[in-house]
């Protein structure tokens, strides 16, 4: 048995960082040795050191959708707005882009055939708005629904807005619709942001290729998996939630010949880590695929396709720090959170990161 408690950790309320740094590059790196467990804090733009020319860096290029939005129940026979619902987006099924699996809040006021009419940001609630029809709940707790429109960019510029991590504890500033996206997102269809990837710049990026550092993409559309606790303290018994990916011929064909020919495969995340791991073989190679993957990593599991991970600091007891562990020895990855911790670095999503080199 895996003892979630294990991966237990004490973190004070001020060190998470419920805003971004001031410049996108501004944030502080650990550097973890994983055979050492030796640990050092440098600028993130230090990052650029320790790559070689022949590394690849594999990044992913989800895009967070603007997917919280806010309706009232429509009351047949009565003008009165009825029960105020809170949804959010998580994907598009059935190939109809007005069919939707969302989450709702309250559930037990959604039973099927309920309307729910929209409420527009900053402006006035009206039953001629666009809405949507509940059509059943799913067994992973969603509901499907069917939107007036599929028109879905119409749907998050007038309704929605970025679903923050709950842990932020605030609801999105006009700001977070940049900061909570990294540079290079561009397949929409998550419901939080890769984070390990909201550190770069265009400037950071254009100095690896410079340097000779390749740079490849996946895709993996973060679910709202990602934020569900391991309850059990069998760790092995925690199903993980289940997330779209895709890895292109031309990324697995990157990763293999880097390999091939002596040099290391960097991940920024975890989730690029677990689109890549989900297509290793034994020996490491990858294969090019397009699927749903619920892999869950923990150890004594070693990467097979990465070398060095890039990520930032997870919360205690969760799936993305047993992740971590398996690129070094849990004792000294907790050890490096207690040095971030002294430190004051700057925890969770919008906060600093780590290097396992």
């Amino acid at each position: 048995m895996l003892a979630t408690s294990l991966f237990d950790y004490e973190l004070p309320d001020e060190l998470i960082a419920r805003f971004p740094a001031e410049k996108r590059d501004g944030s502080r790196m650990m550097v973890l040795d994983r055979t050492t467990g030796k640990a050092e804090i440098h600028p993130f733009g230090d990052i650029v050191n320790y790559l070689s020319p022949g590394d690849i860096l594999v990044r992913n290029n989800t895009k967070v959708l603007s997917g919280r939005m806010y309706g009232r129940k429509v009351n047949p026979g009565t003008a009165d707005p009825g029960a105020k619902f809170e949804l959010l987006l998580v994907s598009m099924f059935s190939g109809d882009p007005r069919k939707w699996h969302v989450l709702l809040k309250p559930g037990k006021r959604a039973a099927v055939g309920t309307r729910v009419v929209l409420t527009p940001k900053g402006g006035e609630f009206s039953f001629d708005d666009i809405g949507f029809v509940v059509d059943g709940k799913n067994p992973d707790g969603t509901y499907s629904v069917t939107f007036d429109t599929g028109d879905i960019d119409l749907l998050q510029e007038r309704f929605g807005s970025i679903p923050l991590p709950p842990y932020l504890r605030r609801e999105a500033e006009e700001s977070d619709k940049n900061r909570y996206q990294t540079v290079y997102a561009k397949i929409p269809g998550a419901v939080a942001a890769p984070t390990a990837g909201l550190h770069f710049t265009e400037e950071v990026l254009a100095r690896l290729l410079d340097k000779g550092v390749g740079i490849h993409e996946v895709t993996l559309h973060v679910g709202p998996g990602t934020f569900v606790p391991v309850e059990s303290e069998d760790a092995e018994k925690h199903r993980m939630h289940s997330e779209t990916f895709v890895l292109p011929k031309e990324t697995a064909n990157a990763i293999n010949f880097t390999h091939r020919n002596g040099h290391r495969v960097l991940a920024v995340g975890t989730t690029s880590v677990r689109t890549l791991e989900s297509c290793a073989s034994e020996d490491g190679t990858v294969s090019a695929a397009s699927r749903d993957t619920d892999i869950f990593l923990y150890p004594p599991y070693k990467p097979r396709a990465v070398d060095m991970l890039l990520t930032n600091f997870h919360l205690p007891k969760s799936t993305l720090l047993m992740l971590v562990s398996c690129f070094c020895d849990r004792e000294k990855v907790l050890a490096a959170y207690e040095l971030a911790k002294k430190e004051k670095m700057r925890f969770y999503s919008y906060g600093d990161c780590m290097l396992l080199k």
